[in-house]
């Protein structure tokens, strides 16, 4: 059995000449990751179904030009602050700040050239029974409106049991919010395939957040209990989608963030949420140390090249809007104190039975 590998090769140039490149993570037992350096992009996760059969089952662009011309965040890593910050402003140890409001008069994303948009300095870490790539961007002070110098390190490993695990590493010379996320479009079927109404999904949440037209959170968490956001047990997604609920027709589908369960100890990996497509029988669970999960269902993919609920994003991170909400986990990074963060993508497929698998 081959021992897991790291390559490297060209994928393209950027328009003021700056050349990306495509690493490769391959667990020597059928599953690789390709990453791109230019914003962390999981360019593709090549997953075998229990017959074999291997295709990439996250969202993507063939070409560089796809990427820097998208605007769905397709695989990229995102920070400073994923999810929303109403009206892109906060106070912040007496003192108030703004950056960019890009998405219906709110910050998203870390603005419009967040992390997403980086290029990151990547060193390959091979070794016996995984394949790593570690990323480490900085991110000086002033950058995009957030105060202080921040410096973040992504990694990426993959096992040879064919988890993916994603370590973030935040430190910062002064206060300043973080809330960092993996943005992929999740469709186990493939990426070319169809979409993903048919695909069975749980949530390990016993609250979600209401969100407003805009989609900032109205306020405290609402119990999932006797809702469509009740998803403790598996639900085709195209069934909980033509439910009449009034915060899934505001945002034509699931863009909201669910509570999680709380952790066995601090800081530990507990499960968030499992995926199963009935027709290729691959199975996705989720594990996180983070506190929420932003489940979205790709409502405003238009079709070039991914169709309408063509994937789905489980993206781990803090609650949206938190620098604003002291009643939400906190989120605001101190000097001194890292912030680390771990999330798991597992494949329980590749290790079940034959007799189970279906």
């Amino acid at each position: 059995m081959p021992l897991p590998s790291v390559t490297r090769s060209p994928f393209g140039t950027l328009p003021d000449g700056t050349p990306v490149d495509r690493w490769t993570l391959d667990a020597g037992t059928g599953v690789r990751a390709e990453v791109l350096d230019r914003g962390g992009i999981l360019h593709r996760l090549d997953v075998p179904d229990p017959d074999g059969r291997r295709t990439s089952v996250v969202l993507g662009h063939d070409t560089l030009a796809g990427y820097t011309a998208d605007t769905a965040y397709l695989g990229a890593l995102i920070g400073r602050y994923a999810n929303r910050i109403a009206h892109g402003r906060f106070d912040l140890d007496g003192r108030t700040h703004r950056v960019p409001a890009t998405d219906r008069g709110h910050a998203l994303h870390g603005g419009p050239d967040g992390f997403h948009r980086r290029r990151w300095h990547a060193t390959a870490q091979p070794g016996r029974d995984s394949a790593a790539l570690r990323l480490d961007l900085h991110s000086p002070h002033g950058d995009m409106g957030f105060p202080g110098a921040l410096h973040v390190t992504a990694r990426y490993t993959l096992d040879r049991h064919g988890t993916l695990r994603l370590d973030w590493t935040a430190r910062t010379d002064r206060p300043t919010p973080v809330n960092l996320t993996q943005h992929a479009y999740f469709n186990l079927s493939g990426a070319g395939g169809r979409g993903v109404l048919d695909h069975r999904l749980a949530v390990d949440a016993d609250a979600y957040l209401p969100v407003d037209p805009a989609a900032i959170p109205l306020g405290a968490p609402a119990p999932t209990a006797g809702t469509p956001f009740d998803l403790h047990a598996p639900h085709p997604l195209g069934e909980r989608l033509a439910h009449p609920h009034p915060q899934l027709r505001r945002a034509g589908g699931y863009d909201h963030c669910f509570v999680l369960t709380a952790p066995p100890a601090p800081g530990a990996l507990r499960r968030a949420a499992r995926l199963h497509d009935p027709a290729s029988r691959r199975r996705m669970e989720v594990w996180t140390t983070e506190p929420g999960l932003q489940v979205y269902t790709g409502n405003a993919l238009a079709g070039d090249p991914h169709p309408r609920h063509g994937g789905l994003c489980l993206e781990t991170q803090h609650f949206p809007d938190s620098p604003n909400r002291p009643d939400y986990p906190d989120t605001v990074l101190r000097p001194g104190t890292p912030r680390r963060s771990t999330t798991e993508f597992r494949f329980p497929h590749l290790a079940a039975p034959p007799g189970e698998q279906r």
